[in-house]
Formats: C-alpha cells, sequence, structure tokens
C-alpha cells in the first residue's frame, strides 16, 4: 500500500531535477496525488494541480474564476516584506486575463480580429525580415554574446512594438519594467509601481492613437468608443508583456535545451521541415508560463477531490506537459513526438490569443539562427547558465554562446 503524499507547505519551486524538469517535488505529488491540498506560507489552504486531465478539466470550468477581486491573494511562497492580505485586490481596467465573462468575453471579442490566422500569416514575411536583420547584427559581433540581450528578447519585442504601434526606442522603458512586474521575490508596491509606468505611458499613446489612428492595433482598438484610456492601457499592457516576455524566454530557454541535446539538434539543423513540430515539443517540454491559479467560485469535484468554495488553486503547466499519462517519457525532449494538446498555451476561454504569432516568431527564430549559425554553442558551462527562477515566466537571464563560422 502506497503512503498517501505529503502535503507541501508553499510550493516547490526549487529546479533540483535539472533545469528543463518539474521539481522533484512537483513530480512526485503529480504521480501520487495530481489534485493536492497545499498549505499556503499565509496559514491559507488551498489546492495544487498538476495532473493533466486536472488541470486541462480545471481551466475549461469557469467555475474556476480568474478574478483577483472576488478572493483573497494568498501567494504560493514568500514574499519579502509583504504585508498579509486580508481583502481582494481591486479589478485591473482592461486586463482581461484577470476576468470572467461577460466582461471577459467584451473584451476579448474586440481583440480576436486582430490575430486570426490569416492576418499572422500575413505578418510571417515580415517576422522572418526582423528575424535576419537581427541575425545580421548578431553575426556582426565578437562571440562570446549574450544571446538574450542580443537576439532572443529583440525579435520578439521588435515584432509587439510594431504590431502595437510602440516606438521600439521606448523598449527599455517597458522591458524593465516588466521584469520588474513578473519578478517574484519584488514587493507589491514595488510591481504595482512597475505596472503603472507602463500603463501610464501606454495611456498617453493611446490617447494619441485616438486623436490620430495609425495602422497598429493600439490605433484599431482606439476606435472603440466604448473603451475607455484606462481599459485600453490594460489591454496594452497584457499584450506588451505577453508578447515580449514568452516568446523571448521560449528562444532563449529553447536554445538552451537544443544545446544540451546535440543529436536532436543535429536532426533537426539537417531536415528544418521538422521545425513545426520541434517547436511544439519545446513549448510542452519548457512550459515556460508555469504555474497561474484561479478562485473556486463553488464547492466543485476535481479528480476526486473536493475543492471548496473560496479556494485558491494553483496549477502547474510544466507539471501537467509533463504528466506520463499523456505524454510518453514527457521528460525526454523528443522532436518527433507529437505534442499537440499541450496546455503551454493554456486552454478553455483563456487560450492565449496571440499563439500563432508566437509559433510564427518561434519557428523563424529557431530556423535563422540553427541555418546562420552551425557552430553555435554554450560559451560558458551549462551548470553556470543562469535561470530565471526567481521570476514568473521561467528562462534564462542570459545565454553565453560563441560559434566558429556563420553561414550567409
Amino acid at each position: 500500500m502506497s503512503r498517501p503524499a505529503p502535503i507541501p507547505h508553499g510550493l516547490p519551486m526549487e529546479r533540483d531535477a535539472g533545469p528543463f524538469d518539474p521539481p522533484r517535488d512537483i513530480t512526485r505529488l503529480r504521480d501520487a496525488r495530481p489534485v493536492s491540498p497545499m498549505v499556503f506560507p499565509d496559514g491559507h489552504e488551498g489546492w495544487l494541480v498538476t495532473g493533466y486531465e486536472a488541470v486541462r478539466q480545471l481551466m475549461a470550468d469557469t467555475r474556476f474564476s480568474s478574478r483577483k477581486d472576488i478572493g483573497i491573494l494568498h501567494m504560493p511562497y514568500d514574499v519579502p516584506g509583504m504585508p498579509a492580505i486580508t481583502e481582494p485586490s481591486p479589478q485591473v481596467p482592461g486586463l482581461f486575463i484577470a476576468m470572467d465573462p461577460p466582461d471577459h468575453t467584451r473584451l476579448r471579442r474586440m481583440l480576436t480580429g486582430a490575430f486570426t490566422v490569416k492576418r499572422m500569416k500575413q505578418l510571417e514575411e515580415h517576422i522572418v525580415d526582423i528575424v535576419e536583420r537581427q541575425l545580421d547584427e548578431l553575426a556582426r559581433l565578437t562571440p562570446p554574446v549574450d544571446l538574450v540581450k542580443e537576439f532572443a528578447l529583440p525579435v520578439p519585442s521588435l515584432v509587439i512594438c510594431e504590431l502595437l504601434g510602440v516606438p521600439y526606442a521606448d523598449r527599455e522603458t517597458f522591458q524593465v519594467n516588466s521584469a520588474k512586474f513578473l519578478e517574484r521575490n519584488v514587493q507589491l508596491d514595488e510591481k504595482m509601481a512597475a505596472y503603472n509606468a507602463i500603463t501610464t505611458y501606454l495611456a498617453e499613446l493611446v490617447t494619441r492613437n485616438r486623436a490620430a489612428p495609425g495602422e497598429d492595433m493600439l490605433s484599431d482598438l482606439a476606435r472603440h468608443d466604448d473603451l475607455t484610456i484606462e481599459e485600453l492601457a490594460g489591454i496594452g499592457f497584457l499584450l506588451l508583456l505577453a508578447g515580449h516576455e514568452t516568446t523571448a524566454n521560449m528562444l532563449g530557454l529553447g536554445t538552451f535545451a537544443l544545446l544540451e541535446h546535440p543529436e536532436q539538434l543535429a536532426e533537426l539543423r539537417a531536415n528544418l521541415d521538422l521545425l513545426p513540430g520541434a517547436v511544439e515539443e519545446l513549448m510542452r517540454y519548457l512550459s515556460v508560463v508555469d504555474v497561474l491559479f484561479r478562485y473556486a467560485t463553488d464547492d466543485i469535484e476535481l479528480g476526486g477531490e473536493i475543492i471548496g468554495k473560496g479556494s485558491t488553486v494553483m496549477f502547474s503547466m510544466l507539471a501537467a506537459n509533463h504528466d506520463p499519462q499523456r505524454f510518453e517519457n514527457p521528460d525526454t525532449l523528443d522532436i518527433h513526438r507529437t505534442a499537440r494538446g499541450h496546455l503551454s498555451f493554456g486552454h478553455g476561454i483563456h487560450q492565449c490569443l496571440g499563439q500563432q504569432l508566437a509559433r510564427i516568431e518561434m519557428r523563424a527564430g529557431f530556423e535563422g539562427l540553427l541555418r546562420r549559425f552551425p557552430t553555435l554553442e554554450l560559451a560558458i558551462p551549462a551548470n553556470e547558465v543562469k535561470l530565471r527562477t526567481n521570476m514568473n515566466i521561467y528562462g534564462v537571464h542570459e545565454l553565453p554562446v560563441t560559434w566558429t563560422e556563420t553561414a550567409q
């Protein structure tokens, strides 16, 4: 008879199984009890969901609310100096990722036309041009260089700036503040200061766009008279943050993963037709957006457990995407795997709006990097690569790389 799984106190976060696998405690928990009670650092008795089927079911069930203004925010890890939160956080205008229907439906519907597969395909050639220009810049540098600074971050930043109509010259302001917003050990007032700095900037931008609209996405949104400036700034913040942070970390961490799997890398370089499937597998394997949360608005049965009304429920996409009940040998990177069904873009009404854009950027980015830099390799030992274990979007802070020759 197996022993019952221990109830974790706080979210296990140490990457003790390596840079690409879930923490060992999370893997053990998923195998023993995929829907598990968890005691939060403030004493709240909530839940941690780690099994693929349970996570998928949770994301599809709108009784699990995304709104931060209906329950107390219980952090799953200690935040130094953070006071005890005793009341719900206010609803943030435009931040539709933290909304439920009908508010979520109203705002998301306005954006769906901008992110259609057809429109993204029309952008593909332009995105390839952006990637090639950045690779030209990279090739002019003398290695070793930091691939994050010189490639992984600039490419999605350039794309999302052009798409939204944000001057690329202003990128440092939003990159510094978005990093501060995503850092785990930053006090709440610092996070809000970073958020307010970005939204104040965006409010000025959309006010100008409303007076003199351009051809960009924020101008398109500004034409909606029923959207307030605050809502437009909130939407812009979400698109800006999600549009560069996630893809940048996938390009950086994905390159690290491929360099650490040289046989897979060689096979992929020899046959770039494998790239679309390899991108899906890297999305599954790395799951850079790992842990999210919901509030239970009712008593809800999930995975054989009853989650009580008012509970905070954390769920791990990384654990779910590494669930052996869904994926064979899940802790192995396999570019031939059919990774369809991975949860890295979410599931249900909050499934990522920009997923086609992200796929195009990753395909173009990896294809160009592998083709132009056939001798690319790490410039430091793998265990010295600085991992973003302190951030809410995982990746690498820096990826020092070198090469002996480039191809044109």
